[in-house]
Parts: C-alpha cells; structure tokens; sequence
C-alpha cells in the first residue's frame, strides 16, 4: 500500500474539470463578441486535432465550432470566436454535444442557457 503524505485528498476529477471550465467564463454572455457569418480559423491551441476552419454559414460547420471552443478554449478564444446570439440559438442542440461538465458550468452561471436547455428537453 502506499500512503501519501498530504493530509487532504485530492480533489474528486469532476470538481478539477468543472473549476477549469468556470475560470474560462466570461463575465457576461453579452462578452461574447465572436463573429456571425464567414469562416473561422482556430489557432492550434484551441484545435489541436482535425478541422481548424469552420464556415459558420453552415450549421454543422458552426456547431462544430462552437463544441470545439466550449470544450478547448481559454478565455479570450470564447470572447472572440462565440457569438452571444448564435450560442443562444445553438444551445438547445448545442447543450447534448458538449461535456456533462461544460454544459452544467455554463447553465449554472448563465440561467438563460437553463431556461432553453430545460425548454428543449
């Protein structure tokens, strides 16, 4: 067996994920300022892995990019590649792609996410 010498346990993973998620948030959703129409490119930071442009004239395309920053994004990247108006359109489907984490983090501090996660189930 071995022992460790910290007397406090670690954290549950749940709780590390969801305080990673929470210290990305922007103070409001009214911060989101990312663009409507066109393509996106992330940076490597962001997508890491497969598809770093994203048209979001269309609809897989956008939601695409929406679970990629919700998930992968810091601060600054949800600021300036999601869109106030599109999250909220997009949530209802949005909501069921992202991580149990991310959708409980951004529903808890922004009850208007709530109220059309709750409507579209």
């Amino acid at each position: 067996m071995v022992m460790h010498s910290s007397s406090s346990p670690e954290p549950p993973a749940a709780e590390v994920f969801r305080a990673r998620y929470a210290n990305r948030l922007p103070a409001s959703l009214e911060r989101l300022a990312g663009p409507q129409h066109g393509v996106v490119e992330l940076p490597l930071h962001v997508a890491w892995s497969g598809l770093r442009a994203y048209d979001l004239d269309r609809p897989r395309l956008r939601m695409g990019l929406y679970r990629t920053v919700l998930g992968e994004g810091q601060h600054e990247d949800l600021v300036n590649f999601l869109n106030h108006d599109l999250l909220l359109a997009q949530w209802p489907v949005l909501r069921n792609l992202v991580s149990r984490h991310v959708r409980q983090v951004w529903e808890e501090a922004f009850p208007e996410l709530a109220s059309r996660g709750s409507a579209a189930a």
